[in-house]
């Protein structure tokens, strides 16, 4: 695998415009795949091929199972300066529910494991409004991270996918169904708490101290390319084309040993790149930039958005700030409802 990668970095590296890196991105199943060591050699092979920006993020996204002392050890020793943490929740049942394989004590002894070897950037994710949760649950979750002191923050309402052992348990009424309205309260709740607690909410999902904000997520909402190196990893050139590569490893690997990319693309309609404009803006606190969306879109798609827009300004669910278009704070739960409103179909 390592290889393969390498290879593909060495055949792509001509697609990114800007070659001065700003934030490089580890995701998916890396730590399970790949040891410290490999790691650092692709760093290295980046490297022949891009600069780093003197402030560069480098972020390893893993499981708190995933961190024991040596993978932590050689982690200590390499550029990796971030980690992204699949916490999900501190309690048992929580964990059990959404089938994750570590404990809540492995959650908790992780982060400070990592503290332990540095690592100060961390982020954690946690879920919300699970049927085996419930308001007081949540708090001492938030409470939790509070003293753990971890710096930033990516919190989703749990959602029930088809074909899954959750879907199952629900049809047959082993466990409750997710309701809205339990997960409103707690999104309102943790935002409210976490900036009671230095935090800033600067995506719906998303939370942050000052200086902690994610740059590798922030330019997925601020439209930017990015180059995805691996299976099922996704690039964008920053304008109309979006492309992926294979899921399955002896494909991927295949193919790159024949000399070819592993990958698949489409090219963005301007409706599509509207949608997703209007999607990912909205959902962050610099909105959408009405003069970006002006220069980019041709007058029948212009014409559409202005029609659209109208009452939901005169109702306040859409507000117009320095020529950005947002949502305020307080409709944030619905943001993508809002936002699918506006969408070209």
């Amino acid at each position: 695998m390592l290889a393969a990668m390498k290879k593909e970095i060495f055949l792509r590296k001509d697609e990114l415009q800007n070659k001065n890196l700003q934030s490089l991105y580890f995701g998916g199943g890396t730590p399970s795949i790949l040891s410290p060591d490999e790691i650092k050699s692709l760093i290295d092979e980046v490297l022949k091929h891009f600069s780093f920006d003197k402030d560069i993020e480098i972020t390893l996204e893993a499981n708190p199972d995933d961190l024991d002392k040596n993978f932590l050890k050689g982690l200590s020793d390499s550029p990796i300066n971030r980690l992204s943490i699949g916490t999900q929740s501190f309690f048992e049942e929580d964990l059990k529910l959404m089938n994750r394989a570590h404990t809540a004590n492995e959650a908790e002894d992780s982060i400070k494991r990592a503290q332990d070897f540095g690592f100060e950037n961390l982020s954690i994710d946690l879920i919300y409004g699970s049927p085996t949760s419930n308001l007081e649950i949540w708090k001492e979750n938030l409470n939790k991270t509070i003293a753990l002191e971890v710096p930033h923050i990516s919190s989703y309402a749990l959602t029930v996918e088809p074909k899954t052992a959750l879907e199952n348990w629900i049809s047959k009424g082993k466990v409750k169904s997710p309701r809205e309205e339990e997960q409103n309260i707690e999104f309102y709740y943790l935002s409210d708490f976490l900036k009671d607690n230095g935090f800033e909410h600067y995506e719906v999902s998303n939370f942050a101290k000052p200086e902690f904000y994610s740059k590798h997520n922030s330019s997925y909402w601020k439209y930017k390319e990015y180059l995805g190196i691996g299976p099922s990893a996704h690039s964008y050139n920053g304008f109309d084309v979006r492309s992926w590569n294979v899921a399955n490893n002896q494909q991927y690997i295949k193919k790159l040993n024949s000399n070819f990319l592993a990958k698949e693309e489409e090219i963005l309609s301007q409706n599509d790149q509207f949608n997703e404009m209007i999607m990912i803006g909205l959902r962050t606190i610099w909105g959408v930039d009405l003069e970006n969306l002006k220069q980019k879109f041709n007058n029948e798609v212009l014409d559409h958005f202005q029609s659209e827009i109208k009452s939901k300004l005169e109702d306040q669910i859409l507000i117009i700030e320095n020529n950005h278009l947002k949502i305020p704070e307080k409709h944030w739960f619905m943001a993508d409802g809002i936002a699918s409103d506006l969408f070209i179909v």
